[in-house]
């Protein structure tokens, strides 16, 4: 296999440009045409370099706004789809498009002889994601979700604490992410193009979680919000109940003033809060012993309580949160160490069909209102 392998990128919107700043060299989503939080604060950044692995072969768009674009950026552009698929050079196609486009694309790419990279969600539905798995295999080419918030700094976090037991064994989770700007205001918010904040936020979220998590979820119960949407859901709330017993909330509103922690764990032996999931500003109490003799009623309102009385410092300490390293190629990194056979496939077709077998599920809970039996 000649290295680098060469990726031409499909559909060069807000998703598309940032793949192209990044694997084209010319910085990434953190540039001028972006507002960014450094998410990474003061943990290891590993930015591996990827010109010895991954180049830019070219872009199509169908806007010729985007296609001017790619063009004073100094970026090969395809004619069209087709003229994209016929470069004998490329080795990967990367889908960022709209998600109704996502089966028909892929399934010609493969038929081309091109490995994909798409874009999440990878597919409308459940089956679509099947025909397409079917592809890959019948092809032998690599079809790779980009569930890419396994990297993000504070998913990274949470998984260290609860995979080295912390806090002690966790019972519950809460993940979520709240904005004030409901839907953006494109296709995101049509029903018939994909839109909606379950198949937009909602795949990171579960995603992480069940990486996080490596259990059966027995039940799921699920509520949309529509706030500021009547066709798609501009938010929602998830309930979940894992085999052990341990149970989650995954939710997501974008039309929320004040946001709630992005993050809040709670373990037998401490609790975790992290206030601003792109930032990690956070904190984490750590419990030393549970007998606390000294504790005493205090007055709550107009009545006393020792239930909820603060504890004495001597039987809690307070922690930094722990450091992991973060790798922004790494996605990419995999990729192509996948296709090679150097590494193990780290976002797998099988797991992108769990993740949307289970928003389907939350799907149904909402529209029957019932608690939906799951694994």
């Amino acid at each position: 296999m000649k290295f680098p392998l060469k990726i031409a990128i499909l559909g060069c919107g807000g998703m598309g440009s940032g793949h192209a700043r990044a694997i084209g060299g010319k910085g990434s989503y953190t540039t001028p045409e972006f507002l960014s939080y450094d998410a990474f604060g003061t943990g290891q950044v590993e930015i591996a370099p990827l010109e010895e692995k991954l180049v830019l072969a070219g872009i199509y768009d169908i806007d010729e706004s985007r296609m001017k674009w790619v063009d004073d950026m100094g970026w090969h552009g395809y004619a069209d789809y087709d003229d994209m698929l016929a470069d004998p050079d490329v080795d990967i196609v990367l889908i960022a498009t709209p998600n109704h486009l996502h089966r028909e694309q892929a399934v010609r790419a493969m038929l081309a002889g091109k490995h994909v990279l798409c874009e999440k969600p990878v597919m409308m539905c459940s089956d679509d994601l099947r025909a397409v798995m079917d592809v890959a295999r019948e092809t032998g080419k690599v079809f790779y979700p980009r569930q890419n918030r396994r990297w993000d700094r504070d998913f990274l976090i949470i998984k260290k604490i609860v995979d080295e037991k912390i806090v002690g064994e966790v019972f519950n989770v809460e993940s979520r992410y709240m904005g004030s700007r409901g839907i953006p205001g494109d296709w995101r918010g049509k029903k018939e193009f994909g839109g909606g904040m379950m198949l937009d936020w909602g795949v990171h979220l579960i995603d992480r979680l069940l990486m996080m998590i490596p259990e059966k979820v027995k039940t799921v119960y699920c509520r949309f919000t529509h706030i500021t949407n009547d066709e798609c859901d501009d938010g929602f709330k998830a309930f979940f109940t894992f085999e052990s017993g341990m149970t989650a909330l995954v939710e997501v509103g974008t039309c929320h003033f004040i946001a709630l922690p992005t993050w809040y764990l709670a373990g037998k032996a401490g609790s975790v809060q992290i206030d601003n999931g792109f930032t990690c500003d956070g904190r984490m109490t750590i419990l030393n012993q549970w007998e606390d003799e000294e504790a005493v009623p205090v007055l709550a309102g107009e009545g006393l309580t020792k239930t909820m009385a603060p504890r004495n410092q001597n039987t809690i300490e307070q922690k930094e949160l722990p450091e992991v390293v973060v790798d922004r190629n790494g996605l990419y990194i995999n990729l192509v160490d996948t296709i090679s056979g150097a590494a193990e496939q780290e976002v797998t077709a099988g797991q992108a069909l769990r993740v949307l077998m289970l928003m389907e599920a939350c799907m149904k809970s909402d529209e029957t209102g019932d608690v939906i039996v799951f694994e």
